[in-house]
């Protein structure tokens, strides 16, 4: 059984950072093709970073480069590191496996906001 946990949600002011984790069970995170998602309030759920089985990394060009995502095997984990954060990166951050069936964690909430 998969599960997927996120933590390192919060409240952080505009310009600063948070670094969010994905602790993942059922699943070899190095194994996998695992992405972070992202939904603010009325808003689609929008993909912000993947990371293939291969190492290569995608991220939206809207982002301009602040966002950057990891994995580790020995803590099975998956992190994003996310800086200059803006008030428009407010949402729920969700961990995603991402195969024939997509595993969703539980979403850690983000608020930017001064």
């Amino acid at each position: 059984q998969v599960k997927l946990v996120e933590s390192g949600g919060g409240l952080v002011q505009p310009g600063g950072s948070l670094r969010l984790s994905c602790e993942a069970s059922g699943i070899i995170v190095t194994l996998a093709k695992m992405g972070w998602y992202r939904q603010a309030p009325g808003n689609q759920r929008e993909l912000v970073a993947v990371i293939t089985t291969t190492n290569a990394r995608y991220y939206p060009e809207s982002l301009g480069g602040r966002f950057a995502i990891s994995r580790d095997n020995a803590t099975n984990t998956v992190s994003l590191q996310m800086n200059s954060l803006e008030p428009e990166d407010t949402g729920v951050y969700y961990c995603a496996s991402i195969s024939t069936r997509t595993y969703w964690g539980q979403g850690t909430q983000v608020t930017v906001s001064s």
